[in-house]
C-alpha cells in the first residue's frame, strides 16, 4: 500500500507528482530543486547554498515520513555543470556520515526545471 508523504516545509510539487511516496518501509521522493518554501523563490546565487536548500528541503521530506538523512540508501544528482561538482558535492556530503553514506550517481542533463543548477532525488528505507 503507498501513502503520499507531503510537507509544507518543502516546496509544493508544481506537476502531477507528489513530494514523496511511501510504499511499505521504502520512500520514494521526488526531485528536490532549490526553491525556498517559505517565499516560494529559487536560491541561485551560488552553487553552495543551491545544494544546501536543495538539500534541506529534501531533509523536510525525510522527517516527513519520520526518516532522517541516515534513512537514504540511494541518490541520484542531475547537474547542469560537471565543473560544479566538487562544490556540489562538499554541500551533499555534510548531510551524511561518509562510512555509511548512500550508493549514488551524478548526471549532467541539458537542462533541469526553472533552469536551475541542481536537483536531487533519494530512496530512503526504515
Amino acid at each position: 500500500m503507498k501513502k503520499i508523504i507531503f510537507t509544507e516545509k518543502a516546496p509544493a510539487p508544481i506537476g502531477p507528482y507528489n513530494q514523496a511516496v511511501l510504499v511499505d518501509n521504502t520512500l520514494y521522493t521526488s526531485g528536490q530543486i532549490a526553491l525556498n518554501p517559505e517565499t516560494m523563490e529559487l536560491v541561485l546565487d551560488d552553487i553552495k547554498i543551491e545544494t544546501h536548500q536543495v538539500m534541506q528541503n529534501m531533509k523536510a521530506v525525510l522527517e516527513a515520513a519520520n526518516m532522517t538523512f541516515e534513512n537514504v540508501v540511494k541518490t541520484t544528482i542531475f547537474i547542469m555543470n560537471m565543473n560544479d561538482f566538487a562544490t556540489i558535492n562538499e554541500a551533499y556530503a555534510s548531510y551524511f556520515d561518509e562510512k555509511t553514506a548512500p550508493a549514488r550517481e551524478t548526471v549532467q542533463v541539458a537542462c533541469l526545471p526553472k533552469n536551475v543548477n541542481v536537483e536531487i532525488s533519494m530512496i530512503a528505507v526504515k
